[in-house]
């Protein structure tokens, strides 16, 4: 039976709902029959399996052992880590060297894509259009007055980690007061900094995945904060959350849901996605579209959009999954 490592955790500050999307893929997969499962936790440097803590480890020869012990050869790896080493490449990097495959993306679209400045860069090259945005590489008195002038020039501004999740580190600033603060807090988190120009947008997200080598994108849903307040972290996957979802996004006309169609054909493929992500965009007030973001390994919470989303579209969750996994081990 073919042995798959689902992988949660990390050291990231998206470890707890981590564990959430891996528990409902540990379920998906238990439903198919197919599989030997071992579910491990990834924290503080080691791997734990998730129920009975146990320390485990996988070796360059694929080979995993439980306490020293040898517990089977693992055929595939499911990295279902949110931030920090999954969405970073760097879990990505380690399984290409021991040659084990692995579902989702690979190492470098994982990177280019979860540090805001690489994913502006490549959205920029690709002609896509993306929010106005300003770098911040040092925490000086030029990059504060360079953000200030941004400010003045724009009416209100994000300021975001950029080696952090999509809501992690990540500052609303509607005020010339706050600006310094939020710019302090995000380089708490990150080396880099990005400020993009604040719009009242709507939240419109894609899911992208493959099935037997075929590229599918999702009509766009729209996520809608309360009184169009920014969704957090906290409103994103908080138990208190009051963000509604709505898996058809409604009063789109048939051109910018083609529009948003092709940007997301194209960011997946050019920038060499594998399986799976969630593409993020916005639809302002003036009817702009602009790419926001792309997630190579979206939340698989009860409330996440991915897995819906890709249901509402016809196709079945454990099926996808079944097919990324027989056809990367064939």
């Amino acid at each position: 039976m073919t042995h798959i490592l689902l992988l949660c955790g990390g050291s990231g500050t998206e470890h707890e709902v981590s564990l959430v999307s891996s528990k409902y893929i540990s379920q998906q997969l238990s439903e198919l029959n197919a599989f030997q499962i071992t579910h491990l936790e990834i924290k503080d440097g080691a791997w734990y399996h998730i129920d009975s803590g146990i320390k485990y480890e996988l070796r360059s020869d694929k080979s995993l052992l439980c306490d020293g012990v040898d517990a089977g050869r693992v055929d595939y790896v499911i990295p279902c880590i949110h931030g920090y080493p999954g969405e970073t490449g760097d879990i990505q990097s380690m399984l290409d060297m021991f040659g084990i495959p692995y579902f989702g993306c690979n190492a470098e679209s994982s990177t280019n894509s979860f540090n805001k400045i690489t994913s502006k860069l490549w959205y920029d090259a690709l002609g896509i259009p993306n929010t106005p945005y300003l770098f911040l590489t040092e925490n000086n008195e030029e990059t504060h007055s360079s953000a200030l002038v941004a400010f003045k020039e724009w009416g209100g501004l994000f300021v975001k980690a950029a080696c952090q999740g999509s809501s992690v580190g990540c500052y609303k600033v509607t005020s010339e007061s706050e600006l310094s603060q939020a710019i302090n807090d995000a380089f708490g988190y990150s080396e880099q900094v990005l400020v993009e120009k604040a719009v009242k947008p709507r939240e419109l997200e894609v899911a992208a995945y493959q099935i037997d080598g075929k590229l599918f994108t999702t009509p766009p849903g729209e996520v809608t904060a309360p009184d169009g307040a920014f969704y957090t972290y906290d409103e994103k996957y908080g138990s208190g959350s009051h963000s509604t979802t709505t898996l058809t996004a409604e009063n789109l006309s048939n051109e910018q849901i083609e529009l948003i169609n092709q940007y997301s054909q194209k960011v997946f493929t050019q920038m060499k996605l594998k399986d799976l992500s969630r593409i993020d965009f916005f639809l302002t007030e003036d009817n702009e579209i602009f790419l926001n973001e792309v997630n190579t390994f979206p939340g698989m919470t009860p409330i996440s959009m991915f897995p819906k989303l890709l249901e509402h579209n016809g196709d079945c969750f454990k099926t996808f999954l079944q097919k990324a996994i027989l056809n990367a081990i064939k």
